[in-house]
């Protein structure tokens, strides 16, 4: 691998939970200052890159898709050969690039990225799932660097309790940050935004800091 590479930031969580939705929304807040570049991870398809693509807020040739082939938490934490690759050609085409996101293919609790592949990891759960999705745990819930709680405006739709959601996760997770989101509401992702450029400001321009080992499955 080059020296000099990108940062890199995964963007993991449930199916439905909302990723390809923040990564849009993030890259519609932070392309005007910075040069991003997007993986996105499918089993069988390229819909999450066409979806990308289509929103036309990044030039489409930084924008690779991967498809996994198998199960989503392979690609990003077992072999993560084929993200890697990605990522390295994204830079050689597209690149100098500030950040590179890579986001997961939809999967549940217990997906987590390898840090031989991304510096820093966001895990998507939504509110629709209930209130009691923070309580359930799993490692991406648990050891995610940041904890999305999003579609917050469907909470009173489903009957789930915020404060619950709040309490369960901080119990859950300790220190480690936890946001709640509404890309209805803010289409900015705002607070996710500044997380993002607050982790930039902290990651080795020289690849993943400190390799930390990924949590087992």
């Amino acid at each position: 691998m080059s020296l000099g590479r990108a940062p890199r930031i995964g963007v993991g969580g449930p199916v439905g939970s909302g990723k390809t939705a923040l990564v849009a929304a993030l890259c519609r807040s932070l392309a005007p200052s910075l040069r991003l570049g997007v993986v996105t991870n499918d089993i069988y398809t390229t819909e999450d890159a066409d979806f990308l693509r289509r929103a036309g807020m990044l030039d489409p040739r930084r924008i690779r898709a991967v498809e996994t082939g198998c199960c989503p938490h392979t690609a990003i934490r077992d072999d993560i050969t084929a993200n890697l690759d990605a990522v390295e050609d994204l830079e050689a085409d597209a690149g100098p690039l500030d950040l590179v996101l890579v986001e997961s293919g939809g999967d549940n609790l217990t997906a987590t990225f390898s840090y031989g592949l991304i510096g820093r990891q966001i895990f998507v759960v939504d509110v629709a799932g209930g209130d009691k999705v923070p309580r359930k745990g799993g490692p991406g819930v648990t050891l995610g660097d940041l904890l999305v709680i999003n579609k917050t405006d469907f909470a009173p739709l489903v009957g789930a309790d915020l404060g619950v959601m709040a309490r369960d996760a901080a119990a859950a997770r300790g220190t480690r940050p936890v946001l709640f989101t509404s890309l209805t509401a803010d289409p900015a992702a705002g607070d996710v935004t500044a997380w993002v450029r607050a982790q930039l400001a902290d990651l080795s321009p020289h690849g993943p800091r400190g390799a930390a080992p990924a949590a087992a499955g």
